[in-house]
């Protein structure tokens, strides 16, 4: 299935448009699901307990808080979002292992890159709780779609199944 951000944002002015603060770092640019969200703060205990789970074509967006002191996602959690099916993974905050993540079939969208890793055990995490970076209030079930255009996120499914 093909979509461009750019025609769904044109065909649906309510849906989400996140500001331009990302890069494209996963083997796939274009990516969509269904919203699952995690707060974190330099601690990815809790990104990776998500990534274990089946992920059904979902989309893991984690608030980092946009903290530029670790990486919250590397090549390892990428590759079990691949083994579990997970669509992509935005991240307010950063990745690492950013030549490894570009050779794994997900879509992965983060601020840049570092070359720490995060801490474990240090804070808690909160999963499907809503929040706003980038612009966009993130909740979960909502519907991401991202390309190398942009990340656009509507309520609910905004694509054409063809």
């Amino acid at each position: 299935m093909s979509f461009a951000t750019t025609d769904l944002s044109d065909a649906h002015p309510e849906a989400q448009v996140a500001e331009p603060l990302f890069g494209d770092f996963g083997g796939l640019s274009a990516f969509y699901g269904p919203v699952v969200t995690v707060k974190v703060f330099e601690d990815n205990e809790m990104v990776r307990a998500l990534l274990e789970e089946r992920g059904n074509g979902q989309v893991l967006v984690v608030d980092g808080g946009g903290s530029t002191r670790c990486a919250l996602v590397g090549g390892n959690l990428a590759q079990l979002g691949v083994d579990n099916g997970w669509a992509g993974i935005v991240v307010n905050g950063f990745i690492r292992d950013s030549e490894e993540i570009s050779e794994k079939d997900i879509g992965v969208k983060a601020l840049g890159t570092h070359p720490r890793k995060s801490e474990k055990g240090l804070h808690k995490g909160h999963r499907n709780r809503s929040f706003s970076f980038a612009g966009v209030q993130f909740k979960p079930g909502q519907w991401l779609y991202a390309d190398a255009d942009g990340i656009v996120v509507a309520d609910g499914p905004i694509h054409e199944k063809k």
